[in-house]
């Protein structure tokens, strides 16, 4: 299979970027339970303790962490995809409650009934988990719909809620995404359209399947404001995301950010990631989100090893009660099969 040559990832200069300890502390420490958690994942689903598809996030922390933390928590609204895990803890769902869900438990987010790729959480303002390719995309449009219809038409003042939707390279050559752009752009919807290119849509590389690879121009096509980022830096994709955010929260409209990242494991946990090339995935695996952001905040004096070290163990433990919560969990009373499909009064 023939190399496909790099794209240039985009530099924004993040050195002046003003970080407080407080929020380098939340950063890290999201980015590490979403490696953590996933990691996690990988060895339960290996054990039989989960079933089905699960699509782990492993290598775009920088991309859940640096849009999500910007947002308002409990209040602003996030749509995922079947990579939807690290947005559900990004979003504050209590690990706890997604591990019980992957489990099939009761106690899951989704009460058992969803799984890896349909995690929902009302008290969240998590939309849900979407297993087809750019299914989420016309329901966090509606989303933010709302927010202006409420706000304009409504008079309501306290609906300036913004709309972050997710999705990947793949979803970008879809009907939805061009009708959903094409709205929320006509009508200044208050949303972020984030795409998550990490390069392929399950086994085609993003190259060879779209006319204009570089997404973010896709925007220009509507009016919409249009930016790329390098996805594996947070500081970078948190500056992007803050400014797209005060945008649609001033009623200027919707953001599509194109985020450059890059998934450290294959589609799924049952592929066995043959078509990826070593030099392709060695190149990336250098720009670990992670460990790039440690090395900042060590650089600045904002953090110590030490205190690095102690997220990492507190991590350790929230993932070991995670998964203890799981195990204990009751399973869904077959008698409630039914219910949770129609709203309830």
């Amino acid at each position: 299979m023939a190399e496909i040559a790099e794209r240039p990832v985009p530099q924004i200069d993040t050195s002046t970027v003003q970080l407080t300890k407080e929020e380098a502390l939340t950063i890290y420490e999201d980015m590490v339970l979403g490696r953590q958690f996933e990691d996690k994942c990988a060895e339960m689903y290996y054990r039989g303790k989960m079933f089905g598809f699960v699509h782990l996030y492993n290598g775009q922390e920088a991309v859940s962490t640096g849009v999500i933390k910007a947002m308002r928590p409990d209040e602003d609204y996030v749509s995922s995809t079947y990579r939807d895990h690290v947005h559900a803890l990004s979003a504050s769902v209590p690990a706890r409650e997604v591990m019980a869900e992957l489990f099939g438990k009761e106690t899951g987010c989704s009460r058992g009934r969803g799984g890896s790729m349909h995690m929902f959480s009302e008290p969240h303002r998590l939309l849900g988990g979407y297993a087809f390719v750019a299914e989420g995309i016309p329901v966090a449009t509606g989303a933010a719909f709302q927010s202006k219809y409420r706000r304009e038409a409504l008079g309501d003042e306290t609906a300036d809620q913004v709309t972050a939707c997710f999705f990947g390279d793949g979803a970008s050559n879809n009907g939805q995404f061009f009708e959903c752009l094409n709205m929320a752009a006509l009508w200044k919807l208050p949303i972020l359209y984030v795409v998550e290119n990490n390069k392929w849509a399950i086994g085609m590389a993003h190259d060879r399947a779209t006319s204009q690879p570089e997404i973010y121009k896709k925007a220009s096509v509507f009016g919409m404001h249009g930016v790329e980022v390098d996805g594996m830096d947070v500081l970078a994709v948190r500056k992007v995301a803050q400014e797209a955010i005060a945008r649609a929260r001033a009623g200027e409209g919707p953001t599509l950010i194109e985020a450059l990242t890059y998934r450290f494991r294959g589609h799924s946990l049952a592929d066995p990631d043959e078509l990826r090339s070593p030099q392709e995935k060695e190149y990336w695996n250098a720009r670990d989100p992670i460990k790039r952001f440690s090395a900042d905040v060590l650089q600045r004096n904002l953090l110590t090893q030490t205190e690095l070290d102690a997220i990492d163990e507190k991590i350790q433990g929230v993932i070991a009660d995670a998964v203890k919560f799981a195990e204990e969990s009751a399973e869904p009373d077959p008698s409630e099969l039914y219910r949770y499909i129609f709203a309830e009064t």
